[in-house]
């Protein structure tokens, strides 16, 4: 169904109300809670905190419960999420959560357990991140793993310090690190925090790395290539092997980023075709919640010859019993307190088992399936610059619509009136104008069908109606706001 064109702005098909903003509302000695008196003495913030505590002390509204609570409810009805419907961000993979990964995580058995206990107090806890670590080697032909660091990001950073640690115990740390442009964004700045220089490899015509290319860029101040595999554009490197070859040929490092492992598992071990290092997104691959600032987990598999540089603590096996080991001279130390975020490390776990290695393999078809189903309804319809099979994400960009005056961002608008939450956009950045979508393997065929049925009456209207695209969103309860002024001329709010 068509959505309305117009709207007066008073909100959607629901009764969303509108509030003034949370300082606004504040009104002096308003309080939450009142408490007895206590004989406990009230804390002294100048005492404890010296200047700070007594001149910089926060400024923060004076609320009743029931502010806070409406606040904070009317904030969770305007946010969308993934329990409520698709999210086709393209390279976020943005999919439902298995809850009984949840159920799980929140058994006591694992809640009332603490970082801080002996380890012998502990063995389950330990041989779930043993077992975690055996899992992850074997499907990605990695010879260890460790769980610890806190996000896929983290995850490049602790790879690159294995780097920088194994060159500089073979005498020179190297100068360079060569780097796709269809890698994902944050692999430049995971090697230029190591204190290396980023030299971009341009790809090829068909949006693919060309062996050539990192051959007349490898030399011996070149610690490792970083591959993101299947890139951005969703296309598999076919030519990963060779291009591991030329690096290994001069003593360079292979790391591949795995942040798209989905479109890979129980076809291809990473280990097995060159790669050095790797980090996993547990979110993206394995079922954990994504987003919201944390926890998450960037787990990291190294090859043999990494091995003894990776991070601590250590999880060994004796016999039937689990040790911690908190030495290593070649290790480049803690990168993360304790044992990492463990409840995202058990919902992993859980998923893991539950699938079990043919369920891993089906996932990864039906990644590949839906996303290449999508691909297949919108060609013709929306331009695709780089044209054929795909693997877990397909890009379009805004050629077609751009004859009538539309951009990406306008389609992007305008898809919030069909009740679709928009794919990624303008990612990656190779591509003008990019439309970025990961179904996942979660979604049925009839919710692709939805998505592609709205994305085709779109490009219809901005034949025969590109103002009205032009002027999207009307439905939503906040309509087209202006994102560059709001980042470039923000108001921030002072309160004496």
């Amino acid at each position: 169904m068509q959505p309305d064109k117009k709207s007066d702005g008073s909100g959607t098909t629901g009764l969303l109300l509108e509030e003034a903003g949370i300082f606004e509302q504040s009104s002096t000695g308003r309080k939450g809670l009142v408490f007895e008196n206590s004989d406990v003495a009230s804390l002294d913030p100048g005492k404890v905190f010296g200047k700070l505590g007594r001149e910089n002390a926060a400024t923060l509204p004076e609320l009743a419960e029931v502010d806070v609570v409406r606040h904070f409810t009317r904030l969770s009805m305007q946010n969308y999420n993934k329990d409520l419907g698709f999210y086709p961000l393209g390279s976020c993979t943005m999919k439902h959560n298995p809850k009984i990964a949840n159920r799980v995580a929140a058994m006591p058995e694992f809640t009332e357990t603490h970082p801080f206990q002996n380890a012998t107090e502990v063995q389950g806890n330990l041989r779930l991140c043993f077992e975690l670590e055996q899992m992850l080697a074997e499907i990605s032909g990695m010879s260890a793993i460790t769980l610890w660091p806190a996000a896929g990001s983290h995850g490049e950073l602790t790879g690159m310090l294995m780097v920088r640690a194994y060159h500089s115990a073979n005498g020179n740390p190297r100068r360079k690190v060569l780097i796709p442009d269809s890698a994902h964004g944050t692999n430049p700045a995971s090697a230029a925090i190591c204190h290396y220089e980023i030299v971009t490899i341009n790809s090829g015509a068909d949006g693919t790395l060309d062996p050539k290319a990192v051959e007349d860029a490898m030399d011996d101040e070149v610690a490792a290539i970083m591959i993101t595999n299947p890139n951005t554009l969703g296309l598999f490197e076919k030519n990963f092997r060779k291009i591991a070859d030329i690096v290994h040929a001069k003593g360079g490092l292979v790391y591949m980023d795995g942040a798209n492992l989905n479109a890979l598992m129980g076809y291809v071990k990473p280990g097995h075709i060159g790669a050095d290092l790797m980090h996993f997104n547990l979110h993206k691959t394995f079922g954990t919640p994504h987003g919201g600032g944390g926890p998450g987990a960037g787990p990291v598999g190294v090859t043999l010859k990494l091995k003894p540089f990776l991070p601590l603590p250590k999880i060994v096996k004796n016999g039937d019993r689990f040790a911690v080991i908190e030495d290593e001279p070649r290790s480049i130390g803690r990168i993360n307190s304790f044992f990492g975020n463990f409840g995202v490390l058990v919902r992993a776990y859980t998923y893991i088992a539950e699938l079990g290695a043919e369920g891993l393999k089906n996932a990864t078809s039906m990644a590949v399936l839906n996303a290449n189903y999508v691909r297949a309804r919108l060609a013709g319809t929306y331009n695709l610059p780089y044209d054929g099979p795909v693997l877990h994400e397909c890009v379009f960009n805004d050629k077609f619509q751009n004859e009538h005056g539309v951009k990406t961002m306008d389609i992007a608008k305008r898809l919030m009136d069909y009740g679709m939450h928009p794919p990624t956009v303008y990612f990656p950045m190779i591509v003008s104008g990019a439309i970025m979508i990961e179904p996942t393997e979660t979604e049925p065929k009839s919710v692709l069908d939805a998505f592609c049925d709205a994305m085709i009456a779109i490009a219809k209207e901005c034949e025969t109606d590109p103002e009205l695209v032009r002027h999207a969103p009307y439905r939503p309860f906040r309509q087209r706001v202006d994102e560059v002024k709001a980042a470039k001329d923000m108001c921030l709010l002072t309160v004496s």
